[in-house]
């Protein structure tokens, strides 16, 4: 029966983590991923490669695995990934590959996401790169943002031959792989920092502190700065907020707010600069992978945390290890539950939250069921920190300052699925400035189709 149970991954034990940053996750080493590997069935039909947002050759790099060959294996993955070790990491892998895994059917489905986090951490230290262009085109390329979409663009770009340039707005790279997602899920020197130098070995330039729409307009790169065609992946880095009482009281935070300040200034560290507070009780409200971020970091700043959801826990939206490492970890579940009102004292800061029970009614446009509220059913929690983890819409600067760029109603950028081609020509888009929020490797798909939209335009131009 061993094939039908995946390989156990080792894990910091919780009481230990909850009171540090460093990874939870361990990772495979050497003999658990190879054993891990014998359970791939090598299927003709692999539904895996399927479920991959980027069609990394899945059956391939594990048979490579199997062989002991993590150089061959790398380079398997690096044909479709600019970021594997971030992948690895931080992937809904149980809703995408490993979700169409057939060893799924009647076990556990192989452990995809633990194995390519293996082939690239591998790799790493054994000094391995991806393979550059053979041949340069001499067409120039700006990318806007250095997150997911960002490099993945850049990087199939720069595989095609063409002279590339990311104009990155924050003070260091990498997008939401630094400034949103923690320390303890994704090390920030350790891993995004040598992904970022992989995609820069590849011949990609890198221009920090360029706010695009203020240091510089989309049209004065392509009409003064030589630029060919533009690809927008600046993300979604504006807030959402429940517009209920008391929301403006100190000590409520957007959870990117929260999670910028500790990610990418090291507020969480005694000795910052840029100290954050450190809330005795919170409340985060939400119930996606942000909403986790939020609420785990916030118990490793010392606080007793509630996450407020509206609906039940098979809606919550967070893949489901997030949400089993916060149970682990402490962390309080009020669910098919929803703030209604926030409170504060004399001075204007925040001393609790009151909530109303709800129940799920009709599904809604999405097919998800409808939370209603249950009459009479208010309670309050008592807390000192509030943190609003609903979601996020692109900044619309760089959308109002480019004529001829279409946006929809939610400020998201227009751009076409298959290939991110947008209203205005040769400028292209992907990631969350097009879908709004979303995941890493999702907006890796979108880096990945406009990049291949890119070179079709600049082909055929």
């Amino acid at each position: 029966m061993d094939g039908f149970v995946k390989v156990p991954v080792r894990e910091q034990d919780a009481k230990v983590r909850a009171t540090n940053f460093e990874e939870v996750c361990l990772g495979y080493n050497k003999e658990e991923a190879e054993k891990e590997a014998l359970r791939c069935l090598n299927c003709k039909n692999p539904k895996c490669v399927h479920g991959c947002p980027v069609s990394i050759d899945i059956p391939a790099f594990i048979a490579q695995v199997k062989e002991g060959d993590v150089e061959g294996a790398y380079q398997t993955i690096s044909k479709s990934s600019a970021l594997p070790a971030v992948c690895g990491r931080v992937c809904p892998q149980e809703s995408q590959c490993e979700g169409q895994c057939v060893r799924g059917i009647k076990g556990d489905a192989v452990s995809i996401g633990k194995l390519e986090r293996y082939v690239a951490d591998t790799a790493r230290e054994m000094g391995i790169k991806p393979e550059g262009a053979k041949e340069k085109k001499g067409k120039k390329v700006a990318i806007i943002g250095s997150g997911p979409s960002g490099l993945t663009c850049a990087g199939d770009l720069a595989k095609m031959g063409y002279d590339v340039t990311i104009f990155e707005a924050l003070h260091e790279a990498g997008g939401v792989l630094v400034y949103g997602i923690p320390e303890f899920r994704l090390p920030k020197s350790a891993v995004v920092k040598k992904e970022i130098e992989n995609v820069k070995s590849l011949g990609v330039k890198l221009e920090t502190d360029v706010v695009i729409g203020k240091s510089v307009t989309i049209d004065e790169l392509m009409e003064k700065e030589g630029f060919e065609a533009v690809f927008i992946g600046s993300g979604a880095g504006l807030p959402r907020f429940m517009n209920i009482p008391g929301e403006q009281a100190m000590g409520v935070f957007s959870a990117n707010e929260f999670l910028t300040r500790s990610n990418l200034m090291k507020a969480f560290d005694p000795e910052s600069r840029t100290p954050i507070m450190r809330p005795k009780k919170c409340v985060v409200v939400g119930g996606g992978n942000v909403a986790m971020d939020a609420a785990r970091t916030a118990l490793r700043l010392g606080a007793e945390v509630h996450v407020v959801y509206r609906r039940g826990e098979e809606e919550l939206p967070a893949r489901k290890e997030e949400v089993g490492h916060a149970k682990e970890e402490g962390i309080i579940f009020d669910l098919l539950t929803n703030p209604v009102e926030i409170h504060a004292d004399e001075n204007g800061w925040v001393t609790g939250i009151t909530c109303i029970r709800m129940e799920l009614g009709e599904p809604d446009e999405s097919g998800r069921r409808s939370p209603v509220e249950v009459p009479g059913s208010e309670f309050d929690i008592e807390c000192d920190a509030v943190i609003m983890s609903l979601g996020t819409s692109p900044n619309p600067l760089i959308s109002s300052t480019t004529q001829g760029l279409d946006v929809n109603r939610r400020k998201c950028i227009v751009a076409q699925e298959e290939n991110g081609q947008t209203s205005k020509p040769g400028v292209f888009a992907g990631g969350d400035a097009v879908t709004g929020a979303a995941t890493v490797i999702l907006a890796m798909g979108a880096g990945k189709a406009a990049a291949k939209g890119i070179d079709e335009y600049l082909s055929n131009k």
